[in-house]
């Protein structure tokens, strides 16, 4: 082989195990109750998994009490396409009417109404929304959610093949912080949630959403500092809900965080959901694409999978 042949040669090579090191596996993402509508995608060739958010009031109907029958449904459903299963347990919501937790804490002075008001603005270009958080800043509220966490594991540790925190961020209306609340009150109650979390599931993925922590901005509280640290000397992996590629208000929160810890992390789960689609490339002035997407999460995110949105245009082909 002649010299330049050669080069050429190994130059293709290194671009091919680039790509296969830095690709990472598609999964769709959708809701509770939804999975059997989206049966067709995930029986793709080149579809690995399905990640399925689950709210804690469909889960915990009454205290004490869970109801498991719509994980069971779509376990089955997935280990018949030989496929993987993600849940998400949602303990936040981004719809007024959605007070998705269980009824008795929001009824139990104990609890304090169980939720908080949020205003949220997902996607380019939306109107602020509004929803809801749990108050996991209270220990009655978390140690409810710590024993859903711990039923959950009994049932499915090792048999999903991994289970997701929701994502940080939230924003609350300063002119009228709950009681009990302070950031770092916050930020140590979800990191106890982390810690229980990989505690019950000894054998599933355990990965945090992160994107923001509220009051830090550029880790001046060291919130995503100490996070990202304590991900990768615990075996615990991490994500976010938004792949959106050198993004300003990521790059000065979580994305750096990810790229510093490129093979450091058990695991990272980023996701392309709903409102990631509304974005658009500046230099393009049209949505990214889906290269856009997977060459940013793979080679600067360290992604592992990608959990896309079942109304992703590339899917529909």
């Amino acid at each position: 082989m002649k010299p330049l042949q050669s080069l050429l040669f190994a130059c293709a090579v290194f671009v091919s195990l680039h790509q296969a090191a830095s690709a990472a596996e598609n999964f769709i993402y959708t809701s509770s109750g939804e999975l059997e509508a989206s049966k067709a995608l995930l029986s793709r060739p080149d579809i690995s998994g399905v990640q399925i958010v689950y709210n804690w009031k469909s889960l915990e109907p009454a205290k004490g009490q869970y109801d498991f029958s719509e994980i069971e449904k779509d376990l089955e459903l997935a280990e018949s396409l030989n496929k993987k299963l993600f849940i998400q347990v949602q303990d936040r919501f981004f719809e007024p009417k959605a007070r998705n937790i269980p009824g008795y804490m929001l009824n139990d002075p104990e609890y304090d109404g169980g939720l908080t008001a949020q205003f949220d603005n997902p996607g380019e270009n939306k109107p602020v929304g509004s929803g809801w958080v749990a108050q996991q800043w209270n220990p009655a509220v978390r140690e409810r959610y710590q024993a859903l966490l711990k039923a959950l594991a009994e049932r499915f540790d090792g048999k999903v093949y991994g289970v997701n925190l929701p994502e940080t961020a939230i924003d609350l209306d300063p002119k009228h912080e709950p009681k009990g609340y302070s950031c770092d009150a916050y930020f140590e109650g979800e990191m106890a949630n982390l810690a229980f979390a990989r505690k019950a599931f000894a054998k599933s993925m355990v990965v945090q959403y992160v994107n923001f922590w509220p009051c830090e901005w550029e880790n001046d509280h060291n919130y995503i500092g100490r996070l990202f640290d304590f991900a990768a000397k615990n075996n615990i992996g991490l994500g976010g809900p938004d792949i959106v590629p050198n993004r300003k208000a990521q790059m000065k929160n979580s994305y750096p965080f990810f790229n510093k810890y490129k093979g450091k992390l058990a695991y990272v789960g980023m996701a392309v959901q709903e409102p990631t689609l509304t974005y658009k490339n500046p230099a393009t002035k049209k949505p990214f694409t889906k290269a856009e997407f997977t060459a940013f999460a793979g080679d600067y995110l360290g992604a592992n999978v990608i959990f896309w949105s079942t109304a992703t245009p590339w899917l529909k082909k």
